[in-house]
This record gives structure tokens, C-alpha cells and sequence, in this order.
């Protein structure tokens, strides 16, 4: 019996290692330069150019036996979307899964040509990426079947997330379950370290009453979503939280840092007593780090909850600082005026 429970132990922890070396095998690049590309980038040559109108590119994708329809909402030097391009729609097995589940068409997020959405509503390509609030590029819209959206990814997931992400669509996870859900069950054991996270002086120390803390300086929240063994996390604190731009605008700032798989008590900026765990879960987070930004009443601003670097972190911390959510509905309206004004 003991013997049996050996080999059962050491069957499970190779498949969990195996797991996690996949895992860290196919997190694609994630330290690469985020400024504005020299150059504009090439769309893949099996994306679909789009008729206008949703409904019949859907049409289309249902005619060639698709599952559905995926906007891809890009800009033409966004060194995110090389990324999104190179490392994962670069990759076989991801371009076969979805080329052949789905048709796909491109966006461009500052363009002012009229589309027309599956509902029959008008847009302008612009209007309808702030419509789906894409925020930060790329972002991909999945429509089912009857041209309903159903799912949304907003920035550049390395290869793994994004493999998983297709699937739970495709395979129709997202019916019964969060894709925060689908992706714990899928991988049980592997995300959930609790040790090593990157201790910085702009963290507050707890105990975590969120609501006093920005009740009493009237500062904006920043509120850090990490977890153990995370090779994005380090990234993060060893390049855009390590800039003195950015250092300088946390210091305008409150910013907290909890593992979102502790049990570590939080009051949250609404004055609701949970721990970080059920809050994370709360929130549906499912990439670490998650950064999300809250003003001074508690309310939620902007999130970013995908790969991020420099440039963008420096412009939503400026976002927030400036009080341009104040002024503009969207970050990307405030970017837009930003563009405008230079």
C-alpha cells in the first residue's frame, strides 16, 4: 500500500512538473521593447478583410463550416500586436486550431471607416473598439454562432493563455464555467504558489483596509494582483515598476500587492471585508500580475490584466494621475485627445 502511494505521489508530481515546464516552454517573449514600432506591421496573409458588415463575415465563417467570428482589434505600430503575431499566432498548432474554428478580421482602433456590428448597430471602427472597451491592443472579440460576443481578450497573452483561451471558446467552456475557472481546473497545482512574491518600498504594509487607506488621502488606488514563481510578475518589477517615470508617478499614488491565491484579509475600496483570494476570484482574474487601478471613492478606473511594459504602464499611470478618466469616457478617448494634442 505504501508503495502504491509512492508511485501515485511521484506519477503526480511528474505530471505537475511536466505541466509547469510546458508551461514556462511556452510563454512566448515577454522582454521586448513596448515603444511604438518604426515601422507598421503585417497582418497575417489568412486574416480576412471584412465586407462592412459583421453579420456577413460571420455569414461567411458559418458557410465554411466556423464556429464563429473573431475581430481582432490592432493598430498599425503596436509592438504588442508583433508580439501577439510572431509568438503565438507564429505558432503552428495555434494558427491550425484557429484558422480552422474560426475566421478572423482586423480592426483598426484609430480608424474612422463605418462597420457595422452583428446587431445591426453603425460604427466607425474607432467607435466600435471603444464600444467593446479593447482598451489596450491587441484585444479580440469572439462571436458565437448567432453573433452574439461572448468573449473577450484585451492585450498580448503569451502562447499558453492564448492556447487556452481558444479552446474555451471553441469547445464552448465558457457556458458553465469562467475562463478564471476553466484554467485552474485545467492546470490544478500550477498556479496557485503562494511564496515569492517581489517585495518593493511603494507597497503599502498591511493590514489591507483599502476603503481607509484612499478615504484618507484622497489618492487613487493601484491595487497589485501577483502570485508565486511568476516569471511575468518579475518582469514587471524588474523593468516598467523599476523606471524612474514610473516611479515617480506611484509616488502620487496608493499601491497595495496581494497574492491572488492567499488568504490574506482584505477590505476591499467598497468597504467589503473578504481576503485576497475570494476577492481575486470576485474580480475574475486570471493572469498574473493584474494591475488594477481604483480612484479615491473606490471605484474601479481601468485594469490591465495582460503582458505589460513600460510605455503602457507609463501611460495609464498617467491616465489616472492626470484625471483623465475624469475628462474622457475611455482610456482610449484619452489616448486619442493625447494624439491630438502633440
Amino acid at each position: 500500500m505504501l508503495y502504491v502511494m509512492k508511485l501515485f505521489l511521484y506519477v503526480l508530481s511528474f505530471g505537475l512538473l511536466s505541466n509547469i515546464a510546458l508551461a514556462k516552454n511556452d510563454i512566448g517573449n515577454l522582454d521586448f521593447n513596448d515603444a511604438p514600432l518604426s515601422q507598421n506591421i503585417s497582418y497575417p496573409s489568412w486574416f480576412k478583410k471584412s465586407s462592412g458588415y459583421l453579420h456577413d463575415d460571420l455569414q461567411e465563417a458559418l458557410d465554411a463550416n466556423k464556429k464563429g467570428l473573431i475581430v481582432y482589434f490592432g493598430q498599425e505600430r503596436c509592438s504588442y500586436c508583433e508580439q501577439f503575431f510572431k509568438q503565438s499566432l507564429g505558432r503552428r498548432d495555434i494558427e491550425h486550431y484557429l484558422r480552422k474554428n474560426y475566421d478572423i478580421i482586423n480592426i483598426n482602433i484609430w480608424s474612422n471607416l463605418d462597420i457595422v456590428d452583428t446587431d445591426g448597430k453603425e460604427y466607425t471602427e474607432r467607435d466600435l473598439s471603444i464600444h467593446y472597451n479593447t482598451n489596450f491592443t491587441p484585444s479580440l472579440v469572439f462571436y458565437d454562432r448567432k453573433g452574439k460576443p461572448i468573449f473577450r481578450l484585451r492585450g498580448y497573452y503569451t502562447p499558453y493563455k492564448f492556447r487556452a483561451a481558444l479552446k474555451y471558446v471553441a469547445e464552448e467552456f465558457y457556458l458553465k464555467e469562467t475562463f478564471r475557472d476553466y484554467l485552474a481546473r485545467a492546470e490544478k497545482g500550477l498556479f496557485f504558489l503562494t511564496e515569492g512574491l517581489n517585495e518593493r518600498d511603494f507597497f503599502k504594509e498591511p493590514p489591507f483596509d483599502l476603503k481607509a487607506i484612499t478615504s484618507k488621502n484622497k489618492l487613487p488606488l493601484m491595487v497589485s494582483f501577483e502570485q508565486g514563481n511568476c516569471h511575468a510578475c518579475d518582469l514587471l518589477h524588474s523593468s516598467p515598476l523599476n523606471k524612474e517615470k514610473t516611479l515617480n508617478q506611484l509616488e502620487k499614488m496608493n499601491s497595495i500587492q496581494l497574492n491572488m491565491w492567499s488568504d490574506t484579509p482584505v477590505i476591499t475600496p467598497d468597504g467589503y471585508t473578504t481576503t485576497a483570494k475570494k476577492w481575486a476570484k470576485q474580480l475574475g482574474l486570471f493572469y498574473a500580475p493584474t494591475l488594477i487601478f481604483f480612484d479615491s471613492k473606490g471605484k474601479e478606473i481601468i485594469r490591465i490584466d495582460s503582458v505589460v511594459k513600460f510605455y503602457r504602464l507609463l501611460g495609464v499611470l498617467k491616465y489616472i494621475n492626470e484625471g483623465g478618466y475624469l475628462t474622457e469616457k475611455n482610456y482610449q478617448s484619452w489616448q486619442l485627445k493625447q494624439r491630438k494634442t502633440k
